[in-house]
């Protein structure tokens, strides 16, 4: 099979390797497409305790493709059955799943395109945030993320302030139901906006989406006495401080709303493939840019600087 090799800082090969076989309790997926996720980032950059080269199609966790082989001991899935999985090697044509991490996915989806792993944890923040009807939501970082969380926030009955540094993101959230939209340029500007917004009271409940210090930051100031603010931006490009007398003396929640228990991931890949088939969300408008395996550098590259209306790059195999 082909798969893309991470060489070092901004260098992908192509290499054929031996398809991999699926052990017991594993299946093989023949891959239809992987999205690509922001967190591939600081790998393609280089970071110091990145070591090279990776494994053969080893930044590519979004897949979604067709079973191609069953390992000992399957028998909930049948060669040819179109899935979504949680697997970490899906940059590359075939990849191998457990099959407990493993979703069918319904007819209803049938030649959509189904990057279930963030769609899956975008459900998991939104039950995390514990949002409700009447609230008031500050979104930090409009991208596929924030996209889909201010969709579902607004389906809760909350008001969304969606706040992003690109016109088109802001543009965006409008279309997934935000009320109100603010540049993200100046610290101090959108707090006093936030606060007129909301009568002096800030937000009950405030998602940050970009995962970097600053996003941070302002999020927290956003968050009013008692809310809750919930990280869900990806912080791995090193420490980060936190304005803790700030945090304390409002008596705020703070919520890391990323899931390592598998049982939960799955819990919200299975809301996520409901929610699309049942048509309470679409994802299409957000899948902004395709690519084959050998423009994965492009697609990575985009993916930093989101050209144009750039939201989410998905890799295809034919």
């Amino acid at each position: 099979m082909r798969a893309a090799v991470l060489e070092g800082p901004g260098a992908i090969r192509i290499a054929a390797t031996a398809r991999p076989e699926p052990g017991p309790g594993e299946i093989r997926i023949r891959v239809e497409g992987c999205g690509v996720c922001a967190s591939n980032l600081e790998p393609w950059a280089g970071q110091e305790w990145m070591t090279y080269p990776g494994e053969p199609g080893g930044l590519g966790h979004e897949a979604w493709g067709f079973v191609d082989a069953l390992g000992e001991g399957v028998t909930n899935f049948a060669v040819g059955e179109r899935v979504a999985a949680l697997s970490y090697r899906a940059f590359a044509q075939y990849d191998i799943a457990a099959a407990d991490m493993t979703i069918r996915l319904p007819e209803e989806l049938a030649g959509q395109p189904f990057p279930g792993e963030p769609l899956g944890c975008a459900f998991n923040i939104f039950r995390r945030s514990d949002i409700r009807a009447g609230q008031t939501v500050a979104i930090v970082g409009i991208g596929f993320l924030g996209a889909v969380l201010t969709r579902l926030a607004t389906a809760a009955g909350a008001r969304v302030i969606a706040i992003s540094r690109r016109q088109e993101s802001l543009e965006l959230a409008r279309r997934y139901g935000a009320a109100e939209t603010i540049a993200m340029h100046d610290h101090w500007e959108i707090i006093e906006k936030v606060k007129s917004l909301t009568g002096d009271n800030f937000c009950e409940r405030v998602i940050e989406c970009v995962g970097k210090q600053w996003p941070l930051d302002l999020a927290g100031e956003l968050v009013g006495f008692g809310g809750r603010l919930v990280v869900a931006g990806y912080h791995q490009d090193g420490p980060r401080q936190v304005s803790m007398q700030m945090w304390n003396w409002k008596g705020i929640d703070v919520i890391n709303a990323h899931e390592r228990d598998p049982a939960v991931q799955m819990q919200g890949l299975r809301e996520a493939v409901e929610a699309v088939a049942g048509g309470r969300l679409d994802p299409a408008p957000l899948y902004t840019h395709r690519y084959t395996l050998d423009d994965l550098g492009k697609a990575l590259d985009d993916t930093r600087d989101k050209p144009g209306a750039f939201v989410k790059a998905l890799v295809t195999f034919s």
